[in-house]
């Protein structure tokens, strides 16, 4: 009885406090794990070409990257990872170096007309999702 009425005590107090987080968790856990993180300018590293990007540029580059609309994410087959990370035909990318958390990322931007395909890769894993973005779409010189 008194295994009964404590297990349903706990199971209550674990519900009320999933469901009822305060905002600041919430956003912790959905920046955790969210597949198209904002950048932010201080720990960032942009190069186009091989030349490294600075000032107004850098920021309004972080800008449009942050502000694009997600579109899909694409499932990575064990194995292709490098079809990805260096797809045929295609210019030289748009490399952006970063940190998440303790983790160093490179991210990798390939433009086309209608899209921009996110190629992230850290540590051994590589995510890829495709972006709308007017201005990332038109970048000169990628």
């Amino acid at each position: 009885m008194t295994w009964t009425v404590l297990s349903i005590i706990l199971i209550s107090a674990i519900k009320i406090g999933m469901t009822c987080l305060p905002t600041g968790p919430v956003n912790w856990l959905i920046r955790k794990f969210e597949t198209h993180s904002k950048l932010n300018v201080e720990n960032v590293t942009i190069t186009i070409n091989g030349k490294r990007l600075d000032g107004e540029d850098k920021i309004q580059m972080i800008n449009d990257f942050n502000e694009a609309t997600f579109i899909k994410q694409q499932y990575i087959y064990p194995g292709t990872e490098e079809f990805y990370l260096y797809p045929e035909n295609h210019k030289t990318p748009i490399v952006i170096d970063t940190k998440n958390g303790k983790q160093d990322v490179t991210i990798f931007l390939y433009h086309y007309n209608d899209h921009v395909d996110v190629v992230k890769q850290y540590k051994k894993k590589v995510i890829a999702y495709s972006l709308f973005s007017d201005r990332l779409q038109t970048v000169q010189g990628a």
